[in-house]
């Protein structure tokens, strides 16, 4: 995981440092990014660029979302043990710290990931609550759960014998 990692910050800060593409990005008046928070190299582009950004997840670890769209994520809410929760705010220290420092060294400024999050306009969340636990979203946080989902339905080898199967269909994602 270690070496994964290592690999995608080094992909990330190469892109930061590539001063061509930069000048480029900066000189072409894009209106928004579209990214995907996980790797927040986008997130560290936007702010750059001073660019609205417009997240497309399921979820961030550690409830980095919750966090930094400083949405209620009370227990209460959730299924899952908290002791869970603790191991993985070392889990996130351990993943985003390497983006925290990039992002201070390429913007000039202390920033953390978290703080850069906060920023995000519009948060795009793969999720279907009839998946995942039901917890509050803040107006920005759209479900748009399936969107990346094919709709087949069911052949029908799968469903003779079975007539309540009928009219099942499946989504492959």
């Amino acid at each position: 995981m270690r070496i994964i990692s290592d690999f995608i910050v080094s992909s990330c800060e190469q892109l930061l440092q590539n001063k061509e593409l930069i000048r480029y990005l900066e000189e072409s008046n894009f209106d928004a990014i579209l990214t995907d928070p996980v790797i927040p190299c986008g997130v560290i582009l936007a702010e750059h660029l001073s660019l609205p950004s417009v997240y497309f997840l399921r979820l961030l670890p550690c409830g980095l979302d919750s966090e930094a769209s400083q949405c209620p994520n009370p227990p209460s809410y959730r299924v899952k043990n908290l002791l869970f929760d603790t191991q993985n705010l070392f889990l996130c220290d351990f993943a985003f710290e390497p983006y925290s420092k990039l992002a201070s060294d390429f913007l000039q400024r202390e920033v953390t990931v978290q703080d850069l999050l906060r920023n995000g306009s519009v948060w795009l969340l793969r999720m279907e609550f009839v998946l995942d636990y039901p917890r509050p979203l803040m107006p920005n946080m759209i479900p748009i759960g399936g969107v990346h989902c094919a709709h087949k339905d069911l052949p029908q080898k799968c469903t003779s014998g079975f007539s309540l199967l009928l009219p099942l269909h499946i989504f492959l994602c």
